[in-house]
């Protein structure tokens, strides 16, 4: 039988969205160092509870149509880590850029023995966001796997939780 998982990265990716696949046998823990040079909003910091849904893909099936994670975001000097507890996946993300509340990170690792891009572009508004998780599984054979999933970010705990 067929198992699903489903990964969040972010982060921020966040996995860094960390998102399911179909035919998994093992979940596989992620760690990462990457660097960034933004000024990353300190209401993004904290844990948050993400809920993903699938808007498009290439490939039905293969990716989890709906999803619930939490993740916790960090940052220690110039990087940015996101940690799913639920996932036990961890992973340090690049911060491509800051334009007011729109902040865009990503990751690129390896999964099952292919190549897992994943971008995460959200919106922060106080303790939300909202926002898309961009994937991409490339195989050996350079066959690429497709999907987006809709985001919506609430606010569990951190310090922008007690700010007004």
């Amino acid at each position: 039988m067929i198992k699903y998982f489903f990964k969040v990265f972010l982060l921020i990716i966040l996995s860094l969205s960390i998102c399911g696949f179909a035919g998994a046998e093992d979940t596989t823990v992620l760690s990462a160092g990457i660097s960034l040079n933004s000024q990353i909003p300190v209401q993004l910091l904290g844990s948050w509870r993400v809920v993903s849904k699938l808007d498009e893909t290439n490939i039905v099936g293969t990716f989890k149509p709906l999803g619930v994670d939490i993740w916790n975001l960090s940052k220690s000097g110039n990087v940015i880590t996101l940690c799913n507890p639920l996932s036990g996946a961890t992973a340090s993300v690049n911060v491509e850029y800051v334009n007011g509340d729109v902040i865009r990170f990503s990751k690129v690792g390896n999964y099952d023995g292919q190549k897992l891009s994943d971008t995460v572009e959200l919106t922060l508004s106080k303790d939300v966001f909202t926002g898309k998780n961009y994937l991409i599984l490339t195989a050996p054979d350079g066959t690429n796997k497709k999907a987006v999933y809709g985001l919506k970010g609430s606010k569990i705990s951190g310090m922008s939780v007690t700010e007004q």
